[in-house]
């Protein structure tokens, strides 16, 4: 088995500097780190227990079958929070049938992000 120590999810712009706007600015991501300069420098930015790393340019945005699943602890708050900053909420929160409350936003590429909160009583958050 791979001892795994870190990990991270790297991201190829159309626009560099349109995604880092929009991951530092409209979500509000903490960054992790930056390196390099220019245009096409690299941000890194917390993702809870992982981390999203915004560097370099694509002549073709990313693929379809790339998404993000971001955890936060209320949906409603956040859905008010990034609809204030201009983020577009392709969907509001709603409750699921799996019980998930999921609210999906895009990036400036058309990456597909799920905003989801665990509610209090939904099996992932009961121990055996």
């Amino acid at each position: 088995m791979v001892h795994v120590l870190s990990s991270r999810t790297l991201l190829r712009p159309t626009d560099p500097e349109r995604s880092r706007a929009f991951y530092g600015g409209a979500l509000g991501l903490a960054v992790y780190r930056e390196f390099g300069t220019g245009p096409e420098r690299g941000i890194v930015y917390f993702l809870g227990g992982g981390f999203l790393e915004v560097s370099g340019r694509s002549e073709a945005p990313p693929s379809p079958g790339l998404q993000l699943w971001l955890q936060v602890a209320d949906a409603a708050a956040a859905h008010e929070e990034l609809a204030a900053r201009g983020v577009e909420v392709l969907r509001p929160p709603v409750k699921e049938p799996w019980g998930l409350i999921e609210m999906w936003i895009s990036d400036p590429d058309g990456v597909r992000i799920v905003i989801t909160e665990v509610p209090d009583d939904h099996p992932l958050r009961s121990r055996p």
